[in-house]
């Protein structure tokens, strides 16, 4: 077995190409578009690695590909964590603890050299992928979620990484017998005369300027989140760019207070793997028209975010998001994912629990001493 850095265009192909190859017969995992793949390590095309440092390596025995693995750091959350924080991420490998041996400590070694103190992940390219399934390998994972080997956790913990964060999920299922708890629909009208709060959708007709609010609310609310650091406005205009191909008004809601001040929001977003399913991430030559054709038939969803700013924490606003969400996935007989949920944001795991919806799956983030 060798390790080689990825420097040619073919061995970025090669690079992309193997989850294709390793998950093809998995009935659990969903072939991402290959293109979009391709963006991910395009700095033309991905703003976040303009600011990032970063290596890919491939784990070859002769011509075959037996794994991958990225390294890197990013110089912002770097600054705003003021911890030198490194990043490992893409990890594929077979089963095989040399082979997943020679991968982590390549990239251990890597971010050593660059002066980072802690090497963290699995962790993405792409906002909010973080972490590895160790619980819930099935049913297959949502749109912008990610999927794993199932041996793959105890590769981590044989390299000595160990648990830094754990990340849940939960599902609220109306067309299959889940019902919101009559009582938070009054609590729901006290909670909006007191505060008065009120919730409207996204406006198609001022879209980029709800975008831009949404925005603010998001780093408003989640500032203090593990994990979080800021993205630049570039990266934030280019992430809606990308969900407005794919986001539906009726889910997108704003909280706004009596002076008619946003205060919080909920984003959910149509599970497009559901329509991905069984195209091989190719839309040529007939890929295309079986994606429009499925995406008329998407029947679940993900949550993709929810958040309040801290003045109106704790006073139940995400209760009326959750609320004006269900309704709507109810009338559609959907099925709803919530993640993620930090494991220990107790707040929102407690308003989970009296929403009586159900622990679905457990994504684990590690983390070593360098």
């Amino acid at each position: 077995m060798q390790i080689q850095r990825v420097e040619s265009h073919r061995q970025l192909r090669q690079f992309i190409a193997l989850p294709y190859a390793m998950y093809r017969n998995d009935p659990n995992w969903v072939a991402p578009l290959r293109s979009e793949q391709r963006k991910l390590y395009d700095p033309r095309k991905n703003l976040m690695l303009p600011h990032c440092e970063y290596a890919l390596f491939l784990l070859l025995e002769g011509k075959n590909v037996l794994g991958r693995i990225a390294a890197f750091f990013d110089h912002d959350a770097v600054e705003y964590w003021g911890e030198a924080v490194g990043f490992f991420g893409a990890y594929e490998c077979i089963d095989d603890p040399t082979a997943s041996h020679l991968l982590l400590s390549t990239a251990k070694h890597w971010l050593q050299n660059k002066g980072m103190q802690k090497m963290r992940g699995p962790w993405s390219f792409s906002s909010q992928e973080w972490g590895m399934v160790v619980e819930g390998f099935s049913p297959p994972p949502v749109v912008l979620a990610p999927y794993n080997a199932a041996y793959y956790p105890a590769q981590m913990e044989a390299f000595g990484l160990q648990k830094v964060k754990d990340l849940l999920v939960f599902l609220g299922d109306p067309g299959h017998g889940y019902r919101i708890p009559e009582r938070f629909v009054s609590f729901s009208e006290v909670v909006s005369k007191r505060y008065g709060i009120t919730i409207r959708t996204l406006d198609r007709k001022k879209l980029e300027r709800d975008v831009k609010l949404l925005v603010g609310l998001t780093n408003q609310s989640i500032a203090r989140n593990w994990g979080y650091y800021p993205v630049s406005e570039a990266e934030a205009n280019a992430i809606a760019n990308d969900l407005r191909r794919i986001v539906d008004p009726e889910l997108i809601f704003i909280a706004q207070d009596a002076q008619g001040e946003a205060v919080g929001f909920a984003m959910t977003l149509p599970d497009i793997n559901q329509a991905l399913t069984g195209l091989d991430g190719r839309l040529f030559p007939l890929g295309w028209l079986r994606l429009l054709a499925g995406m008329k038939k998407i029947n679940q969803y993900r949550m993709w975010g929810l958040g309040v700013v801290p003045r109106y924490q704790g006073k139940a606003i995400d209760i009326l998001l959750y609320l004006a969400t269900y309704e709507v996935m109810k009338k559609r007989k959907a099925r709803l994912e919530i993640n993620y949920v930090l494991e220990d944001n107790h707040r929102m795991q407690n308003a989970l629990q009296r929403l009586q919806v159900q622990q679905l799956r457990r994504y684990r983030v590690y983390q070593a001493e360098l």
